[in-house]
């Protein structure tokens, strides 16, 4: 079925659910793969061919490649109320016949001023496919953060404190798999029997799980 989420405050606590399909840790590194790109080498390797970060920074044009992820903080800087700060991940010429193109097929971003909050960074993402289960939640840590992160490179910019506002998740096919049903029964049932409080993790409680997947990082790095 199509799904539309709409979160209004991305980083409030507890931010965190129990149900992930990995381990604290792997979500920090999952988190650092969309953000920062640091798996981006494992392209061509490792059953990648594609990255979210890769398209999303380092987008391939017949002049070489484009940033649009900055391009579109500098149309917000320059014009905070721009409806043209996007960034699309489909490469027709790579992906209409590939048999794993990307999942997110777009990121839209537009600033509001909010008569209490003041300048506020929305984030709309449109996925024509996804694991409702095992792929949502991590994918909505990740690009939330990088809202997070384009308010405060726009913030830099404009000299004003730009605060992270509303995310939207719009997915055209929002679905689970019949290889994990007998998981995911045990999830909804999982949800019946434990309090909210049980159900989830505050950032707090996961950074010193983050904390050991950075440290596992750079020794990565330095191999």
């Amino acid at each position: 079925s199509t799904m539309i989420m709409v979160i209004y405050k991305p980083f409030s606590e507890p931010r965190i659910h129990r149900a992930l399909p990995t381990g604290l840790d792997e979500l920090e590194i999952y988190r650092q793969e969309v953000v920062s790109g640091i798996h981006d080498h494992w392209i061509g390797s490792h059953g990648w061919s594609y990255s979210y970060h890769d398209r999303l920074f380092n987008y391939e044009i017949k002049s070489g490649h484009l940033n649009q992820v900055a391009a579109a903080i500098d149309n917000l800087a320059d014009c905070p109320y721009t409806r043209r700060a996007q960034a699309i991940t489909w490469v027709p010429e790579l992906d209409a016949r590939h048999h794993e193109p990307p999942c997110l097929q777009r990121i839209w971003l537009r600033i509001l001023n909010d008569p209490e909050e003041g300048l506020m960074l929305n984030m709309n993402t449109h996925w024509r496919s996804r694991d409702a289960y095992k792929a949502a939640f991590m994918n909505i840590f990740a690009l939330t953060d990088l809202q997070r992160a384009a308010a405060e490179e726009i913030s830099k910019k404009i000299g004003k404190p730009v605060k992270v506002g509303r995310y939207t998740d719009i997915s055209d096919s929002y679905h689970i798999y019949g290889s994990y049903f007998d998981q995911f029964k045990g999830f909804l049932e999982t949800l019946e029997k434990k309090t909210f409080e049980q159900r989830t993790y505050t950032s707090s409680f996961a950074e010193p799980l983050f904390e050991e997947a950075r440290a596992k990082l750079n020794t990565e790095n330095k191999k």
